[in-house]
Parts: C-alpha cells; structure tokens; sequence
C-alpha cells in the first residue's frame, strides 16, 4: 500500500494484523521483498509485520535533494509512518543500511521501541573503530561518494561492477534491474552519501549516540563487507542487554541467504522482550 507523509510518500507492506508489531527495514540496494522469508515466519506468528521500503529505494519516493536521504530524515518517515498506522512499540529489525535508520528511531524515538535487531550493520561507532580491515572492506563507500562517477562505473556495462558486487546476493540482477530506473541508482546511493561522507568516515569516531537494551546483533562469518569486530563491538555502545549471535557459511544477505536461522533467532529474541514478553 501506498502511504503519503509530510515531505515523501512510502511503499509499505503490511498484514495488519497480529499482536506485538514488527518493523523490518532493509537496506542497500534492496526493497522490502528482502524480508520475504520473514514476513511469512512472523506472520504465522501471530505478530503484525510493516516493511516499508525506505525513502529512495523501490517504489517509494526520491527526494531530488541530496541531503534528504541522511538516516535521520528515514527515521522521521518511520515515526510518521507508525502513527498514521497507530502502532505501539515495535520490535525493530534492520539490515544493512537498514540498521542504521533503526539505530537513529531509536535515537530519537526510544520509547517506540521494545527490542532491536541489527543485522550485519552494528553500532556506527563500532563500525568507524573496528580498524584497517575494516577500512579496507568499505572501500566503495569512497566510491559512491563521486556523484556522477560512481553512478556511471557502477551502471557500465550493464551494471557489471554492481552485479559484482552483489555476487552473494539471491536477487542480484532483481535489484540491478530496479536501479535501472530513471534516478534510481543516484537515489539509492543518496543514504551513503548523506550519512557516511569521508569526514564521517574519517574523523573522529563519535561515542554517541548510544542504544537502550535489550539489542540484538547478528552477523555472518562470509560477509565480504563488514568485519566480526564491527558488530561485536556494538556491545561497547548499549546500555543494558546485548546478545551476537553468529551464522557460519553465510555471506552478507541474511534474510535471503539463512532465512530460517533468522527466523529462529527473531522470534526467539521477540518472545523473550517486548509488551507481551512473560503473558
């Protein structure tokens, strides 16, 4: 469905149904079909799941203004978002970029949230203190922030370098195929280029701000992007409770590549918190 807030309009799915809400936020360069696999568990579930797809991405809006695409602004979509559905607290999901946006809700909106899951992306102070591996994985964050280059090196020959890229991902030529679409490339990039420019990615590294417990962190040992270091040290950045869970033999697409892994993990960290924890 098509929901219409103040400065974008949002492609949302959602069962509407079901107790204990489940917010789901995906990343680049993915829609909200990355949780699929989720959606379906979670439903049976008996939860009420929303997964929207994130300003600039799939079907929902492109703002033409380079610094709309800062994490905080996707924050403030959410925020409308949960309203104009009058959802309570949610169990917030995000992977990717999509750990981010739920990092910065939660920044702004904590009580909106009862328990958060970060997937493969932890903290952004444990991933800019991680070290030289670390740095050296994130290469194509430089990049992407080259407008006009990156996008005709990343869309040359038919999207060779960003097929490459995706290598691991189940629905590669799915997404080089929706970035194909009029602005769609330089819309997707806009979250890198608005929340990890290189004196972001170089400067000091910030120390706030920090999550409420309970946190949730997932990462997989064949994930070409980000090191084990990155999300460990998220543990470094919450108050209160954090658990790491790690998936062997899977690359960086959880959702899609270790579905019932994630499932298993989500529903069992929901169980233990949130507004229906103990009924």
């Amino acid at each position: 469905m098509r929901v219409e807030l103040s400065d974008v309009s949002l492609e949302v799915q959602d069962n509407g149904t079901g107790r204990d809400p489940v917010l789901l936020l995906h990343g680049f360069p993915d829609t909200h079909d990355l949780w699929r696999h989720q959606v379906k568990a979670l439903d049976a579930a008996g939860h009420r799941v929303i997964a929207p797809d994130l300003r600039g991405f799939g079907d929902s809006g492109r703002p033409a203004d380079p610094t709309a695409y800062h994490p905080l602004h996707s924050a403030g979509d959410l925020v409308q978002l949960l309203d104009r559905l009058d959802v309570g607290p949610v169990h917030l999901v995000g992977h990717d970029w999509g750990s981010a946006v739920a990092q910065a809700l939660v920044a702004v909106e904590p009580d909106r949230v009862a328990s958060l899951s970060l997937l493969s992306v932890g903290h952004g102070g444990a991933l800019l203190s991680a070290g030289w591996e670390q740095r050296r994985r994130s290469w194509y964050i430089q990049l992407f922030q080259l407008a006009g280059i990156a996008e005709d090196f990343v869309s040359r020959d038919g999207f060779a370098v960003l097929r490459e890229m995706l290598a691991g991902h189940p629905d590669a030529d799915e997404a080089a195929a929706r970035l194909r679409e009029p602005e769609a490339l330089t819309a997707a990039l806009g979250i890198y280029r608005a929340g990890l420019p290189p004196e972001v990615m170089f400067g000091p590294v910030p120390d706030g701000p920090r999550l409420r417990g309970p946190v949730l962190g997932v990462w997989s040992d064949g994930d070409p992007f980000l090191t084990e270091r990155s999300m460990t040290g998220t543990e470094e950045f919450v108050d209160g409770d954090f658990r790491y869970e790690r998936v062997e033999g899977v690359g960086h697409w959880l959702p899609l590549e270790a579905p019932e892994r994630v499932n298993e993990l989500l529903l069992a960290f929901f169980r233990e918190h949130g507004p229906s924890a103990g009924a």
